[in-house]
C-alpha cells in the first residue's frame, strides 16, 4: 500500500500548453493533466483503455473521427487502440485513468505530447 499526495508529485512540463503529474501501480496509471486553452494533443492510440474525467474546463475529443465535447464534471471512456486526439477549448484540468499502465510515459517514449 502507498499513500500519495498530488502536491508532492513533480509536475512535468511537456510543452508550452500541457503539463502533467502521474503515478503508476502494477496495472493502472492515474494522471493529473493541465491543458491551456488551444492545447492540441495530436492523434494517437495506445494499448491502454482510458477514462478521462474533466474536473474543470472543456475538451473536444475526436475518437475514430467522431467528435465529442466533454465539459467540467463529465467524462469519456476510450477503448484500447482507438485513434484519438483532443483540443482544450479553455484552460482545463483532467484526471486520466489508464489500464494497463502507460509504459511509454514511464520510459519517456511519448514524443507526440512534447510537440
Amino acid at each position: 500500500m502507498k499513500h500519495l499526495d498530488w502536491g508532492l508529485i513533480p509536475q512535468e512540463q511537456l510543452n508550452d500548453k500541457l503539463s502533467r503529474k502521474f503515478i503508476s501501480g502494477e496495472k493502472i496509471t492515474v494522471a493529473q493533466l493541465f491543458l491551456h486553452k488551444g492545447c492540441l494533443v495530436p492523434e494517437h492510440s495506445h494499448e491502454s483503455e482510458q477514462i478521462c474525467l474533466v474536473m474543470s474546463g472543456s475538451l473536444r475529443f475526436s475518437v475514430e473521427g467522431k467528435i465529442q465535447l466533454v465539459k467540467s464534471h463529465q467524462m469519456i471512456q476510450i477503448p484500447s487502440n482507438l485513434r484519438h486526439s483532443v483540443e482544450a477549448l479553455e484552460d482545463s484540468m483532467v484526471y486520466d485513468i489508464f489500464s494497463p499502465i502507460r509504459q511509454d510515459w514511464m520510459e519517456g517514449d511519448d514524443s507526440y505530447l512534447r510537440k
